[in-house]
């Protein structure tokens, strides 16, 4: 069997004849090619585009990366192009204009013949996680009066070999669903039987108002690899299928991760983005979180009195702020895809908060126990003098674990349960905003306890 490698060399040297026709070599499938060639140079890829017969340009074209796709268009004349973009398939011409900007949108939408051009306007309007953008129009229907061996006639002279052919779709005189037929159930009765008597009744559709999560749920529910789609008047429009609710959840997974790392999405992959549209991308959140981490040095100065009869306070900060960073992290990182794979809904946010504050209570305990005997350690093995009153400091220490990974917890689980809430995406409650959150109040915390439990001890440093 040929190898990726021996792929990519053919492409680069411009072999592509062994890689397409018949007998001259294993067959290819086109998503290898596209894979091999979106690693590419831009120049070169466009090349070994071009070099592909026309007949086989649409099938390849489909596979290739956004990036890739965007580049090889912008090159081609317009009748080449026009060509590649109306023999996609609806889905993937749709997933391609919808990666574009508004100026390039309008440039070659005008490329699109009208029934095309009529059918993208429209699904462009539905929101961008509508199932409208997945619809494929091209299906296949039969009436409930045909015999098998109608039907079977009638879908050779009007349907083409596609991925949505796998299922048969009935539909009475209006164009409205009635049911869903395996091609298998056709091939295996008798032909002279009438499609009403192998009808179940049973059909598993969308609605045209569904969003992707409704469509990935119920994919996985019923274990289908194609459901149909109507609308309000049970109007058959078109079909999903699951290779393209696969590509949507993944691009929805990747914008979420890279959201809840603090970075806006990105359009194209991380190889492919340009070195200042990524810095671009990145350096919005970190100015947000490092004018928020101002407010830290805010609080450090407002206990500064604190600090200065009570130096050995300063050596724990780093200790007790991230212990409370990363405990609000960890709820978020659970809430967040707890919410996604709907787990949890905005009704489950008293069960939310009463668990995390539970958890944050026995985690802080841990650590605060921990830190304790670490200072109890330090001091009896004289490695370093906490003072006469050490043991204060480390009940300090165990009582500010404690109450600053509560709020850590309790932050992380129910910030992205509000910003759902207010119907935004929750996923922007990213790890570095909920431990800069952290950071700040974590400070008040730490020294209000201080405060309290070394206020002897300071006072007689006064």
């Amino acid at each position: 069997m040929i190898t990726l490698k021996e792929i990519k060399d053919k492409i680069v040297k411009g072999d592509i004849k062994s890689l397409i026709y018949p007998g001259t070599s294993t067959d290819i499938h086109p998503a290898d090619v596209a894979q091999i060639m979106d690693t590419l140079p831009v120049d070169i890829a466009y090349n070994s585009f071009e070099s592909f017969p026309e007949k086989k340009k649409a099938t390849l074209f489909a596979y290739l990366g956004r990036y890739l796709q965007r580049k090889i268009i912008a090159r081609l004349g317009k009748e080449q192009a026009s060509k590649i973009l109306n023999h996609l398939e609806s889905t993937d011409r749709y997933a391609f204009f919808i990666s574009l900007g508004a100026l390039e949108r309008s440039q070659f939408i005008e490329y699109l013949d009208d029934k095309n051009k009529k059918d993208t306007q429209d699904m462009l309007g539905y929101p961008r996680q509508s199932v409208a953008r997945l619809v494929n129009t091209e299906f296949a229907t039969i009436t409930t009066e045909m015999t098998i061996a109608e039907a079977n006639k009638h879908l050779c002279d009007n349907h083409k070999d596609s991925d949505t052919a796998n299922v048969i779709y009935v539909v009475d005189d209006q164009g409205k669903l009635l049911d869903d037929i395996p091609v298998r159930r056709l091939v295996l009765n008798e032909t002279s039987k009438k499609i009403s008597d192998i009808m179940d009744g049973v059909v598993v559709k969308l609605n045209i108002q569904d969003n992707t999560d409704e469509a990935i749920a119920k994919f996985k529910e019923y274990d289908r690899t194609v459901l149909p789609v109507t609308n309000d008047d049970n109007l058959l429009l078109g079909v999903v299928t699951i290779d393209d609710v696969m590509d949507a959840d993944e691009q929805r997974n990747t914008r979420e991760m890279q959201r809840f790392g603090g970075v806006e999405s990105l359009e194209y992959p991380y190889v492919k983005t340009p070195i200042f549209s990524l810095i671009r991308k990145r350096a919005g959140w970190l100015i947000i979180l490092f004018l928020s981490e101002m407010l830290t040095a805010t609080a450090m100065g407002f206990f500064q009195d604190e600090l200065a009869t009570a130096v050995v306070l300063a050596l724990f900060i780093p200790l007790v702020i991230s212990s409370g960073g990363n405990s609000g992290s960890q709820a978020a990182t659970l809430i967040i895809r707890a919410l996604a794979v709907k787990e949890l809904n905005l009704r489950d946010w008293w069960y939310v908060m009463k668990r995390e504050l539970f958890s944050g209570l026995c985690l802080g305990a841990i650590l605060g126990t921990i830190g304790f005997l670490r200072i109890a350690l330090w001091q009896r093995l004289h490695w370093y003098d906490y003072g006469a009153h050490w043991q204060l400091m480390g009940l300090t220490i165990f009582f500010s674990l404690i109450g600053i990974i509560m709020w850590g917890t309790l932050s992380g689980s129910m910030i992205p349960i509000l910003l759902k809430k207010l119907k935004l995406d929750p996923a922007t409650s990213s790890a570095p905003f909920v431990a800069t959150l952290v950071d700040v109040t974590g400070l008040v915390i730490y020294f209000s306890i201080a405060a309290i439990i070394l206020q002897d001890t300071l006072l007689k440093h006064h």
